[in-house]
């Protein structure tokens, strides 16, 4: 089997963002990339993870590895989310609000590609504050880690749903 030849997933994998920095040392430039990828199962599973490397295919791999061990599980009413939530992490800062059916992902690249891994299909996003790729999938996942259904709500509270 070649190096870098893949294997068939069961994850959507996402590239969010590539990233290539340069060295400078005596004999000249050491260059490295750096990879930020997204895995979701389309069902309400996802995560995210950064790879570094010399090499893009070998980054890429270390950031689906580092994905898989980051995995979380959303919670979701129908195609989309349950309530509007801010999340927040580091200086970026995203709001996520419920939309209705049909109206699709209106979310800039990073807010994207994490949507399109969990599997929510209409959802309305804005970026506030950073729009460093890394900072705003990371505030995405506070969000979206954030998210309570009305029946976990009532269950935390001893109540039905209907006296909510």
């Amino acid at each position: 089997m070649p190096r870098f030849e893949r294997e068939a997933s069961e994850y959507i994998e996402k590239l969010v963002y590539l990233n290539r920095v340069s060295k400078t040392v005596k004999g000249g430039r050491v260059m490295k990339f750096s990879a930020l990828m997204v895995i979701g199962d389309g069902k309400g599973r996802v995560g995210y993870g950064m790879g570094k490397a010399a090499e893009v295919p070998e980054a890429i791999r270390k950031g689906i590895e580092d994905a898989k061990k980051n995995m979380i599980t959303i919670s979701t009413s129908g195609t989309t989310i349950p309530h509007e939530v801010i999340g927040e992490f580091s200086a970026g800062r995203v709001l996520l609000k419920p939309a209705a059916p049909g109206t699709g992902i209106i979310a800039g690249g990073p807010v994207r590609a994490v949507m399109e891994a969990a599997g929510i299909s209409d959802i309305r996003s804005k970026c506030l504050r950073s729009n460093t790729p890394a900072n705003v999938v990371a505030a995405t996942f506070a969000g979206l880690k954030s998210l309570r259904t009305p029946e976990q709500v009532a269950k935390t509270r001893g109540k039905s749903v209907e006296e909510l």
